[in-house]
């Protein structure tokens, strides 16, 4: 765990955002797990707030991509229509 820790500083900027989206799977996790950690737990998130959210943590404009990969990697729920996210109760 730390060694991906540590890998993850790599991509961060000095402002702790995500420079880029890594190449591998594994730094991906960890990206996801950081950025899942983001979002406040029991609040639920317009498409509009995600999207803030994750610009807001993130030097590349992506947030479509981003929002995908949380909720198909199960760390963020959303309802059918796409209205409202929230954060998973258990981030891996």
């Amino acid at each position: 765990m730390a060694k991906k820790k540590r890998e993850l500083w790599q991509v961060l900027d000095t402002d702790r955002r995500l420079k880029r989206w890594p190449s591998r799977h594994e730094l991906r996790v960890a990206a996801l797990v950081y950025l899942a950690s983001k979002f406040d737990d029991d609040r639920k998130y317009s498409e509009i707030a995600v999207n803030m959210l994750l610009r807001r943590w993130t030097a590349f404009d992506d947030p479509a991509l981003l929002r995908r990969e949380l909720f198909d990697r199960g760390y963020i729920e959303r309802t059918r229509d796409g209205r409202e996210y929230w954060k998973v109760a258990t981030v891996h």
